[in-house]
């Protein structure tokens, strides 16, 4: 027994080869004649897990003797990918994990293929928390995430006649052999219901009788940091009935109502809703919120009460991260628990709901803060209604004083709008319950203080400050572009793979001639990586050898996309006339990826109206081998982590003002590609970093877009540039849409009669040049522009977000690195095993 527990985590060639042989014996039955593909991926991935569980249980062990105080990081959305090469990487695994799997016959990459993306997020906002994940447990920082165990993650997107088509992701289909089930961590949810008001001891004391109740139960997914020391866990709640079903109802016949409950109750966990900015107040949507954030504080305040301490200390025992406004019901669900259950008065219990919880907002758009409606909450959570009262009344008797006689700015800050239906402000919410408020850009922060909440920036001075975001270099760099990383490693060591900041020792590399043809090489390598990796995904052919300008990214109006699309019109015009503007210009290849929220219709036109462009434009005999446009349908982390090592330019082109920072950025910042970019988000710290001349900047700032939008006029801009009205017309003229009349109406009506929201105009001239730039540069100077590109990867150090994660845990949690020994060969599953008293 002790030697096949050793044999467990044993990392050489013949432990894993051992242990996958018995995982796929045992745990899937499988021999010659009855194995699978997907069978043979769990076996591989059981194994790996093996060689994770017991530091798994060695850190929770060590972080309870400690008493280290933990963040509870709270996200509806984690955009994971895929965990086997990332947990291989940090076991330090994968030269004897092959050599294991060859001795077998078997190979690495035909069986990670295997894996399915668990895509529980909808973009940038799930993305960041899966990296937080990652450098929370590299920086050995207590932590838990807390989400949902969505049996449908983000939809799978298809491409049919130009429109995008969304099919279900059922990611969860073969099971998920990362995740350990918890049956015995197993929370009640009620919704509706009513609330009883009993008066004990001279007071009032309120208890919520529910009418729906949901049970929440947990499963687990390891979250290893690199080098595997601490292993922290990512929580998901996946919500179950308490009751099979009705079995009267069954034997009266009823089937459908026996099981209609049950039902009802488990749809909380099948679906992640591709919400954009616009919340319609779905009532499942405020259900998922409600039902994750009252499973996540139920599960804390269980660890805390096993403590036996005061509730004065669970600010001293949990630090709780709001990621966005999606649990924010945190705040008066902290507030039930601590005056309901733990009968505290409401000072004490304020107190300590607003030293345990701090917000991270993601948006500056106004129309994008969520909102509930009031009669809807009320209905759901009537407890939680009456406490939000409470809240904002308390709280506009305080902010009365900084507002005398302005009740126009008390409205401002009021939780409750009054509309019709009234609504309830769910970041307000977040703001007055929690003691930090974050953005997650230098330019950001700045805004959100002065343009969207500056009356709380008055009242709250000291809750507001900047956290830029990272991403973690560990999957980016060292398991996305394995050549490069080797390269950087035989230049200056791997020490940038836990401090990212040494990658700035890459920099005197940018004048080594040796160094950047190695680099240039590993460019075109990853190109026809690519090229053969959208030949075999999704039947796109392109030149591996042409200029690669890639925009990947949520499909929005304010990213841009459709001011990439009216440059490629410029361009193609150019070429078709012989113009200056492209006569040296070398073959290039545009790739668009990325998801259009299904009810946003204008998002949806967009990637119509690149299809259908690129249809044409491919196919044209006096163009195509110039210029080509491709839109790759389901782009998703696997596929980035291909497509971002092989780019050359990266577009990162939203309007001044309106991108909170982005993380994309930051990943083709590290891979070495270039960036055409606004003055947006995290661009302009990306300029401070590497240097405005090593990027292509462009376009109106913030400030200059505010003084625009009082006389902006997109018709006479248009007028006053002959090229650019040529591109308009053929765009609107029907040559992208023989057969398709009108079908682009809407986009025109954006762009002139809706006044071009987001500037597309008043840019394009500026971003059309820049682009110029960026192509001749190519051309023209290869040395040059592989320069610029180390340069930019040796100035990427401040984007890892080990860095972020160090600054939350220094500014806003006050938490410290707990160190796990790693000691594999401490035998103590005999010992676990053992019944306890």
């Amino acid at each position: 027994m002790q030697d096949q527990q050793k044999t467990r985590y044993g990392h050489t060639a013949k432990d894993i080869a051992q242990d996958f042989a018995e995982h796929l014996k045992y745990s899937q039955d499988a021999d010659i004649y009855h194995t699978t593909q997907e069978g043979r991926y769990t076996a591989l991935a059981l194994t790996v897990r093996d060689r994770i569980i017991h530091q798994w249980n060695l850190s929770r062990k060590m972080q309870r003797q400690q008493s280290a105080k933990r963040v509870y990081y709270l996200s509806l959305e984690f955009l994971m990918g895929r965990a086997m090469t990332n947990n291989i990487i940090n076991l330090g695994i994968e030269e004897p994990l092959r050599e294991a799997l060859a001795s077998l016959g078997y190979t690495y990459e035909e069986l990670s293929e295997v894996e399915p993306d668990a895509g529980l997020g909808n973009g940038g906002l799930g993305r960041l928390a899966a990296c937080f994940l990652d450098s929370l447990a590299t920086l050995e920082i207590p932590a838990y995430g807390y989400g949902i165990r969505y049996n449908y993650g983000i939809f799978r997107q298809q491409i049919k006649n130009g429109w995008q088509a969304e099919q279900p992701d059922n990611w969860l289909r073969d099971g998920n052999p990362w995740e350990v089930l918890r049956p015995d961590v197993v929370y009640p949810v009620q919704f509706g219901g009513e609330v009883q008001v009993i008066r004990e001891r001279g007071k009032d004391q309120f208890k919520w009788i529910g009418g729906e109740i949901v049970q929440g139960i947990a499963y687990d997914i390891p979250i290893i940091g690199y080098g595997c020391k601490t292993v922290n866990t990512l929580r998901l709640w996946s919500a179950k009935s308490p009751e099979e079903f009705n079995f009267h109802e069954f034997n009266d016949g009823d089937y459908t109502e026996a099981v209609r409950s049950k039902i009802s109750a488990e749809n909380l966990s099948q679906v992640l809703y591709p919400n954009d900015t616009l919340y319609m107040g779905k009532e499942l949507r405020l259900k998922q919120q409600y039902f994750f954030v009252a499973c996540s504080l139920a599960d804390i305040v269980r660890r805390f009460k096993r403590e036996e301490k005061s509730w004065s200390l669970l600010p001293d025992f949990a630090a709780i991260q709001l990621n966005d406004t999606h649990p924010s019901l945190a705040v008066p669900e902290l507030m039930r628990i601590l005056l309901d259950e733990e009968m505290l008065d409401w000072d004490s219990a304020w107190d300590i709901t607003v030293r345990t919880l701090a917000y991270t907002n993601h948006t500056l758009m106004p129309e994008a803060l969520e909102k509930w409606s009031l009669p809807m909450l009320q209905k759901i959570l009537p407890r939680h209604m009456q406490i939000i009262y409470e809240i904002n009344h308390r709280f506009l008797q305080q902010a009365v004083s900084y507002f005398p006689l302005q009740p126009q700015m008390l409205g401002k800050i009021s939780i409750i709008e009054e509309s019709n239906p009234k609504q309830v402000r769910m970041a307000n919410l977040s703001i007055i319950g929690s003691h930090s408020t974050n953005g997650v850009a230098a330019l950001h922060s700045e805004l959100l203080k002065k343009q969207m909440f500056p009356q709380f920036n008055l009242i709250f001075p000291d809750r507001f400050n900047n956290k830029t975001n990272g991403i973690t270099q560990r999957r980016w760099l060292l398991a996305a572009n394995p050549k490069l990383a080797d390269l950087i490693k035989s230049a200056i060591g791997d020490a940038w793979i836990t401090d990212y900041s040494k990658i700035s020792d890459l920099a005197p590399f940018a004048k080594d001639k040796n160094f950047l043809l190695d680099f240039k090489a590993i460019k075109e390598e990853n190109k026809v990586r690519s090229a053969a990796f959208l030949k075999t995904e999704s039947s796109i052919v392109i030149n591996p050898h042409s200029f690669f300008d890639v925009q990947v990214k949520r499909i929005h109006e304010y990213k841009r996309q459709l001011l990439n699309v009216l440059n490629i019109l410029l361009i193609y015009n150019d070429l078709k006339n012989g113009g200056e503007a492209t006569r040296n210009m070398e073959s290039t290849t545009f790739l668009f990826g990325g998801k259009a929220a299904p009810g946003y219709v204008n998002a949806k036109l967009i990637i119509k109206l690149i299809n259908n462009i690129a249809k044409v434009i491919n196919a044209d005999p006096a163009t195509r081998d110039r210029l080509a446009i491709h839109f790759m349908p389901n782009y998703r982390v696997s596929m980035a982590e291909i497509i971002i090592p092989a780019t050359n330019l990266s577009q990162q082109i939203s309007t001044a003002g309106t991108e909170a920072s982005g993380t994309g950025n930051m990943k083709f910042m590290c891979n070495g590609a270039l960036t055409i970019g606004t003055m947006d988000g995290a661009n302009v710290e990306i300029a401070e970093e590497a240097g405005a001349q090593n990027m292509f900047i462009f376009g109106n700032t913030e400030e200059q877009i505010a003084k625009l939008s009082h006389t902006y006029d997109p018709f006479s801009v248009v007028m006053a540039d002959e090229e650019i009205k040529k591109a308009i017309d053929l765009l609107f003229s029907g040559y992208f849409n023989v057969n398709e009349p009108n079908i682009f109406e809407p986009l025109r009506r954006s762009l002139f009669e809706e006044g071009d929201r987001y500037y597309h105009f008043a840019d394009l001239r500026m971003y059309s040049e820049a682009h110029r730039a960026a192509r001749e540069l190519y051309a023209q100077d290869s040395m040059e522009w592989n320069r610029r590109a180390v340069i930019n990867v040796a100035s990427s150090g401040k984007f890892s977000s080990d860095r972020t994660i160090s600054e939350y845990a220094r500014d806003i949690w006050d938490i410290q690195p707990c160190p796990v020994a790693k000691n594999t060969d401490e035998d103590t599953a005999l010992q676990d095993a053992k019944k306890r008293p």
